[in-house]
């Protein structure tokens, strides 16, 4: 399907805001009644970018979609990159102006519930399809507002997968195993990017199922193919400096819920280390990673793992 005229798209959305109408097929057929002959064709078209924008990521929608694609980063008005999972390169998408940057980021901000302003510049957060989302405001961010789009995995991999892809000789996938079966605890440690969250998804993968797992994150992400596993988001103060619910708080409610493991991930700054209980912690993800369908080679080489 082409890309509508743009001014059949701002005749419709006029329209429809103006009347309050429901963003359906039919309402913008209404919309453009006096547009002249508007074929089914556009009318879906027009219905689709509406949507496109209102309820996704607008120009970045297409992106997010792409098959493969991990990442999709927007350096103001001057940029969009994306990662395929083999480094960063330019996209075929381009937003015109900081104006349209900003107002970008602050309805995928709103879309995750949370306020970003010039008194609130920065937003880390989980929108409702799962992808990660951080953004800050220019003048913060230069030379303009950034916005950061991390897709959540598609699917977890199998340890035979990741060894099958070439990520560790034969003889890790019988020690990896061994850790997990033993109940050690353990790290999963490495730079941006390297594969942290695919590898640890893919050792929870081996607990037994009649094993409760307890996941406390910064924010959601690790969805291991495993059928008891319950997960704490940590969540920040508001406005007006309340009701934050920091990793280690949620570290101590882990414990009254009677669990057979606890994991801590994304532990970003040696407090989060500092403040968990003396217990065994099967794994801690010092840093955050998604991967996309393809798993990484350096997650073994560059991360390390620590019984």
């Amino acid at each position: 399907m082409s890309e509508p005229a743009v001014a059949l798209v701002e005749r419709a959305r006029a329209h429809l805001a103006a009347a309050a109408a429901p963003l359906t097929p039919h309402a913008v057929a209404e919309a453009l009644r006096g547009a002249g002959p508007v074929g089914h064709d556009t009318v879906l078209a027009v219905h689709a970018r509406l949507v496109r924008d209102v309820e996704g990521a607008g120009p970045l929608q297409g992106l997010l979609a792409t098959p493969g694609v991990t990442d999709v980063l927007v350096n103001g008005s001057s940029g969009v990159y994306l990662d395929r999972g083999s480094g960063l390169e330019r996209a075929e998408v381009h937003l015109p102006d900081e104006e349209s940057v900003r107002r970008l980021a602050q309805r995928l901000a709103s879309l995750g519930g949370r306020r970003l302003d010039d008194a609130s510049p920065c937003v880390d957060l989980r929108l409702p399809d799962g992808t990660r989302l951080h953004a800050v405001l220019a003048p913060v961010a230069r030379p303009g507002t950034t916005i950061s789009l991390r897709l959540p995995p598609r699917r977890p991999f199998s340890l035979p997968e990741l060894m099958a892809a070439g990520h560790a000789p034969p003889q890790m996938e019988r020690l990896l195993t061994a850790l997990v079966a033993a109940r050690a605890a353990f790290l999963v440690t490495g730079g941006t990017g390297t594969g942290k969250t695919t590898v640890l998804a893919t050792l929870l993968g081996l607990v037994p199922p009649t094993e409760r797992i307890v996941v406390v994150e910064d924010a959601a992400e690790l969805a291991p193919a495993h059928p008891h596993v319950v997960s704490l988001e940590a969540r920040p103060a508001n406005l007006e400096g309340s009701g934050a619910l920091p990793l280690h708080t949620l570290v101590r409610q882990a414990l009254r819920m009677r669990p057979d493991r606890i994991v801590v991930g994304e532990v970003r700054i040696p407090a989060g280390v500092s403040r968990a209980p003396d217990r065994k912690l099967p794994s801690s993800r010092e840093a955050r990673h998604s991967s996309g369908e393809t798993p990484r080679r350096d997650a073994f080489q560059t991360g390390n793992s620590r019984a």
